[in-house]
């Protein structure tokens, strides 16, 4: 079944916009160039912005969490928590609490921080209200031989999903249990949305059913350089996509 996007809405002109999320009500937040945090409307309203106080590179923003967005910085491997309006609640050395480097970390629905230490090829699982690890799984015999290029994690549905570009998605279960791997190679970043996972592929939107495995199309508009595409984020009423200029909002059929 392909079914191609609705008019588009409003184009926000953000030039070289970085991490995004969506929360649960439709908000979008983007990193922007210079790595502040601008939270939109679903619409594309300007809503607020978060300008940390000293400069660095964000490698993962979280919001579908109900009450924190997380904002990890991956040069200086630290963690920021931000409320609903992005005024910072917490932040976090990561090296006070592990050895490694950490390349990709998510933020829970259950507020616990899951994230991948590089160094020692092992999930990790961090308790922000303890501040202590809670789980911990070594990845290296999963891995085997591959040279394996982590981008993305995401907690959904009680599943934690690891995107490494060269093999593929790992699925984990919500202790750490590895479950299966989703042969999907070549991918930066996933979505989910309802009981699909979704990501970008040429010019359309692959959608595909966690649960019974089938997978359909969305065609992007015609107006749409596929070429150029960085990201596409999903909702329930608008899809966001990203380019060199800024974010494109279509209005969902």
């Amino acid at each position: 079944r392909r079914r191609g996007l609705g008019p588009g809405a409003a184009t926000l002109r953000l030039p070289n916009p970085g991490a995004a999320s969506l929360d649960r009500r439709g908000g979008l937040y983007v990193a922007d160039a210079d790595n502040n945090i601008r939270q939109f409307g679903p619409e594309g309203l300007p809503l607020n912005t978060y300008a940390p106080a000293q400069p660095g590179h964000v490698g993962q923003l979280e919001a579908f969490n109900l009450t924190n967005t997380l904002v990890f910085y991956d040069d200086r491997q630290q963690l920021v928590l931000l409320d609903r309006f992005l005024a910072p609640l917490s932040e976090l050395r990561l090296a006070d609490y592990l050895d490694g480097t950490v390349r990709v970390a998510t933020l829970a629905p259950d507020n616990q921080i899951w994230l991948l230490d590089e160094s020692t090829l092992t999930l990790r699982e961090f308790d922000p209200g303890a501040l202590r690890l809670v789980q911990n799984t070594p990845l290296d015999i999963l891995i085997g031989r591959t040279r394996p290029d982590f981008r993305f994690i995401r907690q959904y549905q009680n599943n934690t999903y690891l995107v490494d570009k060269t093999t593929g998605v790992y699925v984990f279960d919500n202790l750490g249990n590895y479950k299966k791997k989703l042969p999907l190679p070549g991918l930066n970043t996933v979505g989910f949305r309802g009981d699909e996972l979704y990501y970008l592929d040429g010019g359309q939107v692959r959608f595909f059913h966690l649960y019974n495995l089938t997978s359909r199309t969305v065609a992007l508009p015609a107006a749409a350089d596929a070429g150029a595409l960085r990201q596409v984020l999903v909702g329930e009423q608008y899809a966001y996509l990203f380019t060199a200029q800024g974010v494109a909002v279509y209005r969902l059929p």
